[in-house]
Order: structure tokens, then C-alpha cells, then sequence
């Protein structure tokens, strides 16, 4: 730990970005026997800016507990799969995982984004490589532990799916923020709290600060969504709103989400029954598996210390 500290200390005297530039490396949290320093902060507000660039336009406090936040799921996420799993054996899905994200940030090539990531963020790909091997084996762990537990009505989807006749079909690009009611709050009141969020500082930045879904880091964003991959519950809520606006709060189990339409597109397409089953089979068992993973890390952080000095 003490050498983590050291080669932090001579990397900070070169950074020149200098909104939170600190005359000295202290540490901030610990986690068990973790620690997380103001260094730590500062580069995690940089990688996180990477993802959701409105991030920039936060002050610079929430930036920090933002950061500090998702520096501390990244620790307890990591010391949950190494009960499972070596963490230094190779995997295969890193490079795709990191294609997917540059491609994401409209960026068009690896060798642009190291480019980028080594002039505006002093980032390394490596670096940016262990933060996606986290995520990926988090995802394995959770698979793991909760495939058997996946329940899919195939008899409902092959319904959808016979039912598909239309050649023109609405996908919808979506942002998201899912909560849970806290304990020690009225929750008409923290409804309230997020929506004035969002009117103060945007839904992606509001995402990041309040949202438990694995989106948050990423202001939310979902990605472009089919609408037979939606729910009749949400397809009619979105139904209700045009691009740029969001919905009403929406019950999703224990949880209750905020979608957010970004942009609507028509798309042409050619019916394949079995591809558009296999999807629908996809789309269903990824949006349970977010789901147990919520589940799993609210049980699993309770477990660890946290201290913030």
C-alpha cells in the first residue's frame, strides 16, 4: 500500500489538470484493508468524465462523491470475484469490451482512443483494460451464481414474436436511472429531490449521482432499445412522451426506474422468427441478470468496512 502511495505521489507532480489538483496525497476511504486517496478521486473523475462528458459541468463535490462512490463499488466488486476467480488469468472479452467502448464514445479506433485517453486524461488502455476485466468477471460471478434462477415465459415471447408482422419498426435510444426507496427518507420526497436533479443538472449527471443500475457510471445510457424488447408497462409509459423527455416513475419490482427517450429511429427490417425468439431470449435474461447483480452487491457491501477519513 504504502508503495501504491509513493508511485501516486510522482505521478500527481505531473498532472496539470487543475480544477481538483491537491498539494499532497492523502487518503480519503478505506475499504477493508483498500484505501482510496484524493489521487484516486481525481483520476476516477477524469475516466468517469470519458464515459459521460456532462459530468464536466457538475460541481466539484459531487464530482468527488461521485467518484468516490464508484472507486468503492470497483474495490467490493473486485474482492467479490477473487473468491471465485483468479483475476490475473487472461480474458478473452477484454478487447471486444474495450472495442464496444470506444466505438460507444464515437471514437474510431483503439490507437485514437489511447491517443486521447494519454493527451486529455492520463489514462493508459491498460489501465482502462482492468476496469473492463472487472465489470466482465463481475458479470461471470453473477451469472454463476444466478442462471438457475432465471425465469423466461418462452411460451409468452413465441406469442411476440408469431405476432410480428410489421416491416417498419420504432427502436428507442434510452437513458436511465433506477432507484430504491431508502429507508430513511420519505420517498414522495426523494422522487421530488431527483426530478429537481434533473431539472438542475440533467438526467445523465442526475443518473450518476443517484441511480443503483450498472448505467450509472454511464449517465444512464441503455443504448438503442427494440420496442418487443420493452414491457407493455414501459412500452405504453414511453409511449406517452417525445424524444428529450422523460417518464413518470415507473414500479419495476423492489426498484423504480426513470427512462429518459433520447432519440427515436424507424428501422426496416426483414423477420427472421427464430432470430427476433433469440433476442427477445437475450434481452429478457440480461435485464434479470441487472437485477440479481443490484441484489447481490447491496448484500455483498454490507460485509465491508468503510471508513472515510
Amino acid at each position: 500500500m504504502i508503495k501504491k502511495i509513493i508511485f501516486s505521489y510522482f505521478i500527481f507532480l505531473f498532472l496539470t489538470t487543475a480544477s481538483f489538483s491537491e498539494t499532497k496525497i492523502y487518503i480519503k476511504v478505506s475499504v477493508e484493508n483498500e484505501i482510496i486517496t484524493n489521487y484516486d478521486i481525481q483520476k476516477e473523475i477524469r475516466y468517469l468524465q470519458i464515459l459521460n462528458n456532462d459530468l464536466k459541468n457538475l460541481e466539484d463535490t459531487k464530482k468527488i462523491e461521485i467518484a468516490k462512490n464508484s472507486l468503492i463499488n470497483e474495490i467490493i466488486k473486485k474482492k467479490e470475484i477473487i473468491k471465485l476467480f483468479d483475476f490475473e488469468d487472461e480474458n478473452l472479452f477484454v478487447e471486444q469490451y474495450l472495442k464496444d467502448l470506444y466505438i460507444k464514445l464515437n471514437i474510431n479506433n483503439e490507437k485514437d482512443f489511447e491517443k486521447m485517453l494519454l493527451k486529455d486524461e492520463n489514462y493508459s488502455l491498460d489501465e482502462i483494460r482492468k476496469k473492463l476485466k472487472i465489470e466482465i468477471l463481475w458479470n461471470e460471478l453473477i451469472y454463476s451464481k444466478y442462471v438457475n434462477q432465471i425465469k423466461i415465459d418462452k411460451d409468452l415471447l413465441t406469442k411476440k414474436v408469431n405476432n410480428l408482422s410489421a416491416k417498419i419498426r420504432k427502436e428507442y435510444l434510452l437513458s436511465e436511472i433506477i432507484v430504491t426507496k431508502p429507508f430513511d427518507a420519505n420517498f414522495e420526497d426523494f422522487i421530488k429531490k431527483i426530478i429537481t436533479s434533473i431539472s438542475e443538472i440533467g438526467f445523465n449527471n442526475t443518473a450518476n449521482i443517484y441511480s443503483i443500475a450498472e448505467t450509472a457510471k454511464l449517465g444512464g445510457k441503455l443504448g438503442w432499445i427494440d420496442e418487443n424488447n420493452l414491457s407493455e408497462l414501459i412500452f405504453k409509459e414511453l409511449n406517452k412522451i417525445d424524444e428529450g423527455e422523460y417518464t413518470n416513475v415507473i414500479n419495476i419490482g423492489n426498484n423504480f426506474m426513470i427512462l429518459k427517450i433520447e432519440k427515436i429511429r424507424l428501422k426496416e427490417i426483414s423477420i427472421n422468427k427464430k432470430n427476433e425468439f433469440n433476442k427477445m431470449i437475450k434481452y429478457e435474461t440480461n435485464k434479470q441478470l441487472n437485477q440479481f447483480s443490484r441484489i447481490y452487491f447491496e448484500k455483498s457491501k454490507i460485509n465491508y468496512s468503510i471508513n472515510e477519513n
